[in-house]
């Protein structure tokens, strides 16, 4: 495909000075895009890649090695014409031959030519402390953004158990028909994190801030949650996204997944969209407690299966537009502009509030005015019509 075909001029990686440790951080997605970067940082820098180490101290606390998550081998073997990976470092490295480095965020070819290609001149290794937003997106040659495009879409494939769960949830999610995956960012973390509090209880509100202020890598501590939803910087609570669904025309007789973790407050924030949408599938329903439990306890390895179904899914509406958001759309878009429907938040709080005090109702007016202002952010409309015209033969 043209995102991953080098040009002419591609040259295979040159003789290795040194190695590139890479330590990841974050969730899944974040950790997959921060590998990436490595894979063309190490290019870059003539380096052999060591197959990175995953976070398993943030806040997920998940003991998954790389193998547990991606496919090792594959991995290797699809880089090798760009990079030479290896699974650890040579014994006989020395500790005194190593050096630790936080690289500057957003930082572009120059940077890494010569400040960091300049410290092989006094080490062996170099250790990128972090790898979150540590290449710079723009104003790249165009084979180094190709480069990445290999490293995420043909390199990063999960590992053997996931991939076949995976296919058997998307087996069982496709037996009911067309359907949506709905990654509803309704989680602790999330909420703890961006301070948004609609809908939730004093209690729920402040055991979210008691996170915030204990979480030493959440810089900003005094958020207002109004002002934060007023600007569209929350996620779309459960009621939320079911008042959206039926405005664009969904049935209630819809199949949708939803691609998420646990949700804060379960039920009692679910009660809408599920009565609304019966056919509310989650990993949990699709599968046995005994088919998942060798996923159970590692986050990253049930996100890889919700990322999985969401890729494959029909329509993909995410009510966040986080790491994991962004991957499964750009991952869509290269399997052929798959489509996403992203809400615009902004817009629909001031909607959503107009319902609430009784200003509004749901109807054809709301239906109208929401599909004319998301018109422009996706041509989607023919999605709904033949999603329902398939519903309908069946």
């Amino acid at each position: 495909m043209p995102c991953t075909q080098p040009s002419p001029n591609y040259t295979s990686p040159s003789e290795s000075r040194g190695y590139l440790l890479a330590h990841t951080n974050g969730g899944l997605n974040q950790m997959r895009a921060g590998i990436c970067d490595m894979v063309a940082i190490a290019h870059i820098i003539n380096a052999t890649l060591v197959v990175p180490k995953l976070d398993k101290k943030s806040y997920w606390q998940d003991s998954s090695n790389f193998s547990d998550v991606f496919d090792e081998d594959h991995f290797i073997n699809a880089l090798a014409n760009d990079v030479k990976v290896i699974k650890k470092l040579p014994n006989e490295i020395g500790s005194s031959m190593k050096a630790v480095k936080y690289f500057k965020s957003w930082s572009g070819m120059d940077y890494y030519q010569e400040e960091i290609a300049s410290m092989w001149a006094d080490y062996k290794v170099i250790r990128a402390a972090k790898t979150d937003s540590r290449l710079a997106n723009n104003n790249l040659p165009p084979d180094i953004q190709k480069l990445r495009c290999r490293a995420c879409y043909e390199a990063l494939r999960f590992a053997p158990q996931i991939e076949a769960m995976g296919k058997l949830l998307v087996d069982r999610m496709r037996s009911n028909g067309p359907y949506i995956s709905l990654h509803l960012r309704y989680e602790k973390d999330m909420l703890a994190f961006s301070g948004c509090t609609h809908d939730l209880s004093p209690a729920e509100a402040n055991e979210l801030k008691t996170i915030r202020d204990a979480n030493d890598n959440w810089k900003v501590k005094d958020i207002d949650p109004m002002e934060q939803r007023s600007k569209g910087f929350c996620p779309l609570t459960p009621k939320e996204a079911a008042i959206f669904l039926c405005a664009l025309g969904y049935p209630s007789n819809t199949p949708i997944y939803v691609a998420a973790g646990e949700i804060y407050g379960g039920d009692s924030h679910m009660g809408v969209l599920q009565s609304r949408y019966p056919m509310l599938m989650r990993k949990e329903n699709l599968a046995s407690s005994e088919e998942l439990e060798p996923f159970t306890n590692h986050l990253s390895q049930l996100a890889a299966l919700d990322y999985i179904v969401s890729v494959e899914s029909d329509v993909f509406i995410p009510t966040y537009s986080g790491n994991m958001a962004r991957a499964v759309e750009g991952h869509r878009r290269f399997l052929g502009h798959r489509r996403t429907i992203s809400p615009d938040r902004k817009a629909l709080v001031r909607l959503f509030d107009k319902i609430e005090q009784g200003k509004l109702k749901e109807g054809k007016y709301l239906s109208d005015h929401v599909i004319e202002s998301h018109r422009n952010r996706y041509v989607f409309l023919s999605i709904i019509i033949t999603y329902n015209t398939q519903k309908r033969h069946q």
